[in-house]
C-alpha cells in the first residue's frame, strides 16, 4: 500500500466533499485522515486528505479530481518522501543545531543537503555531522555577485526549500523570485511588531512585556510573507536587551521547528498573503 497526500484549493460551492470523495473511491483510495477550510470573505475552499492505496497513474487520478472541481481548481498530489533542503547561515548556531541535530537522528522529515554561510564560524560545527558546508563571503563582493554564487551552489541539489536559520542578509527581489514558496525565514519579534534589524532591543525600549518569534516564508516585502507559525514569552521590567535575547532563541527554535514540520508534512496552505495550516 502506497501513502498520498492531496491538497486541493479552489472556489467554494455546494457538493466538493462529496465530489471528491466519490473520485478518490472510485480510484480504490481509503481516507485516513481529511481537514477542511472554507474560507468565507473569499470562497474558497481548502482542503488536506491523506490516504492509502494502490495507485500508479497520479495523472489520471489528478485528471479526475480537477473534471469534478470548479474551474482555477489546484490539486496537488504527493506522495511520501523526505523532502531536500539547503540551510543558510550567519553566525548564529541555535536554529542551525535544532536542525541538524534532528537532520542526522532522521527525524527532521527532511533531508539536508549542504549548509551555506556567509562567515566561516559555523563549518566546523556542521562538518562535524557530515554535512557540506560552503562559505560565500558578502563582504568581498556586491550583493549581486554574493547571491549569485549562492545560486550556484543552490543549484546544484534538487530542492524543495531554502531554510533561513538565523541567516542575517537581505534577499533580493530577485533571487525571492527565483524561489518563490521555498524560502522559509524565522524573525525574532512576534510580526508584525517590530520589523527588521534588532528586535530585541527595540522591545527592551519599548517596554513590551512579550516577546515572540515568527516563521513565514519569505516575499519582496521585509518580515511581511504569509506567517506559518508565531510564539511568545512572557517578560518584565527585570528583562535586559540579554536576557530578551537568551529567552528569544529558545522561541526562535521552536517556531522554526514547528513550521518546518508543518510544511514538510505538507500542512500549510499559501492564500495571498496569509496560511491556512492543517495541524
Amino acid at each position: 500500500m502506497n501513502e498520498l497526500t492531496i491538497l486541493i484549493s479552489c472556489p467554494d460551492q455546494v457538493g466538493l466533499v462529496t465530489n471528491i470523495t466519490r473520485v478518490l473511491a472510485a480510484h480504490q483510495l481509503n481516507i485516513i485522515a481529511m481537514r477542511e477550510f472554507v474560507d468565507e470573505p473569499n470562497k474558497a475552499f481548502f482542503t488536506r486528505i491523506a490516504c492509502i492505496g494502490i495507485f500508479e497513474e497520479t495523472k489520471k487520478l489528478k485528471d479526475k479530481l480537477l473534471e469534478n472541481l470548479p474551474n482555477n481548481a489546484k490539486v496537488d498530489l504527493i506522495a511520501k518522501k523526505e523532502k531536500q533542503i539547503v540551510v543558510l547561515v550567519t553566525k548564529e548556531y541555535h536554529c542551525l543545531a535544532e536542525i541538524l541535530i534532528k537532520n542526522q537522528f532522521k527525524s527532521l522529515g527532511a533531508n539536508v543537503k549542504a549548509v551555506i554561510g556567509n562567515y566561516e564560524e559555523l563549518r566546523d560545527f556542521t562538518e562535524q555531522l557530515g554535512i557540506p558546508y560552503f562559505h560565500v563571503s558578502h563582504a568581498d563582493k556586491d550583493k549581486s555577485a554574493f547571491e549569485q554564487e549562492m545560486k550556484t551552489i543552490i543549484n546544484q541539489f534538487d530542492i524543495d526549500y531554502i531554510v533561513l536559520a538565523k541567516f542575517m542578509r537581505i534577499l533580493s527581489t530577485g533571487f525571492v523570485k527565483e524561489y518563490a514558496g521555498k524560502i522559509i525565514n524565522i524573525h525574532h519579534s512576534f510580526l508584525p511588531a517590530f520589523i527588521g534589524a534588532n528586535p530585541y532591543r527595540k522591545a527592551f525600549e519599548r517596554g513590551v512585556k512579550i516577546i515572540g518569534a515568527t516563521a513565514h516564508f519569505v516575499t519582496d516585502n521585509l518580515d511581511e510573507g504569509p506567517i506559518i507559525t508565531q510564539h511568545t514569552t512572557h517578560v518584565d521590567h527585570n528583562f535586559g536587551v540579554k536576557e530578551m535575547v537568551r529567552a528569544g532563541k529558545e522561541n526562535e527554535k521552536k517556531v522554526l521547528l514547528e513550521a518546518l514540520e508543518l510544511i514538510f508534512e505538507n500542512r500549510v496552505f499559501v492564500s495571498g498573503n496569509k496560511t491556512i495550516v492543517f495541524k
